[in-house]
């Protein structure tokens, strides 16, 4: 009788908890209007933000979530500190030079786990520029002077002997205004992401010399993978809002899940006119060229945010000694929820 007792008593005390565990879950977001800031949503770089707008994850969610481009990484992340952005879908490292600074930046949900950063020459100037090391003096075509595609850029001239500063980093926006840069002249290499990066391939316009949309090119200019995009937030944005970054993240993930099959052709019915560049064939190629880098986890992985941290370090001499604790950088619960959809 005792027995049976207790396990009635186990058996409630599972219930209420399991109760109490989807109540949570289903519970109303503390901020259901959240504004987002991203630097060129058009890129195949933020294709999962798209994604979860265009399919209506975010509404699904109960979220009305206002997004803010503001053509750049550097200038999303200004706008967080400043507090005109609740979150922001930006580059992971961001999360690494603010923790340095003494600011509680995390990211919560790794939306790619390559770049997907290509850097090219001009065609007419590939017999003189071979490599990162030719690059001295040159202009260097980038989405924003600060942002993840200048930072590979002076990463690979660090590697290759250069200082950071040998080249000017010129922004160029996020895509037709990239486009021309290159074409008008105005710069003599891009570092830059898809669809821009393919649309000038297919053109003649630029010869690759170094490709991080795949692993093997992520391993040769970094070592190792390396997290591009995430969602990143204040950490007392997520302490006193966990429902509504949860369904953030949830909105998310889901992304991930319909783009890790999808079709390019998919892709491309979903995306604004204006992503394709007009040129649909060559978007169906970028988003195929792409597929490769995005998350399959939502997770970042030590080693890789170790690998983001060290390329960090040789690069800006204001990180060279810090001592940043990388599980602050990435605040990994939220995501593994959702992947559970528990």
């Amino acid at each position: 009788m005792l027995l049976s007792r207790r396990g009635a008593l186990a058996a409630l005390a599972l219930s209420t908890a399991i109760g109490a565990s989807s109540h949570a879950f289903a519970q109303n977001a503390e901020k259901p209007n959240v504004t987002l800031g991203v630097g060129g949503k058009q890129l195949l770089y933020y294709l999962p933000l798209t994604i979860a707008e265009k399919k209506g994850y975010f509404k699904d969610q109960g979220l009305d979530v206002t997004i803010n481009d503001f053509g750049g990484g550097a200038k999303s992340l200004q706008a967080l500190v400043g507090g005109s952005v609740d979150v922001v879908t930006g580059a992971y490292e961001h999360t690494i030079r603010m923790q340095a600074k003494g600011q509680d930046i995390r990211a919560v949900i790794e939306l790619g786990r390559f770049p997907a950063i290509t850097i090219a020459v001009r065609k007419d100037l590939a017999d003189k520029v071979k490599s990162a090391a030719d690059f001295k003096g040159l202009k260097i075509g980038v989405t924003a002077p600060g942002s993840s595609t200048a930072l590979t850029a002076q990463y690979a001239m660090v590697k290759a002997g250069l200082k950071p500063t040998d080249a000017a980093m010129i922004g160029v926006g996020a895509g037709a205004s990239a486009v021309a840069a290159i074409k008008q002249k105005q710069v003599d290499v891009i570092s830059h992401l898809d669809p821009v990066t393919s649309k000038l391939e297919a053109d003649g316009d630029i010869v690759s010399l170094i490709d991080t949309r795949t692993e093997a090119g992520t391993k040769a200019l970094f070592g190792g993978s390396n997290p591009a995009a995430v969602l990143y937030l204040k950490n007392d944005f997520a302490e006193k809002n966990p429902v509504t970054t949860q369904k953030l993240v949830n909105a998310l993930m889901k992304a991930l899940k319909w783009l890790d099959t999808a079709k390019p052709e998919e892709v491309a019915a979903l995306v604004p006119e204006e992503y394709l560049l007009g040129d649909k064939p060559l978007y169906l190629r970028a988003v195929k060229n792409s597929q490769e880098s995005y998350s399959r986890t939502g997770i970042a992985t030590p080693d890789a945010m170790k690998s983001m941290y060290d390329s960090l370090k040789l690069l800006d001499p204001e990180l060279a000694n810090s001592n940043v604790d990388l599980s602050k950088t990435f605040i990994d619960s939220f995501a593994k929820k959702a992947a559970s959809g528990s």
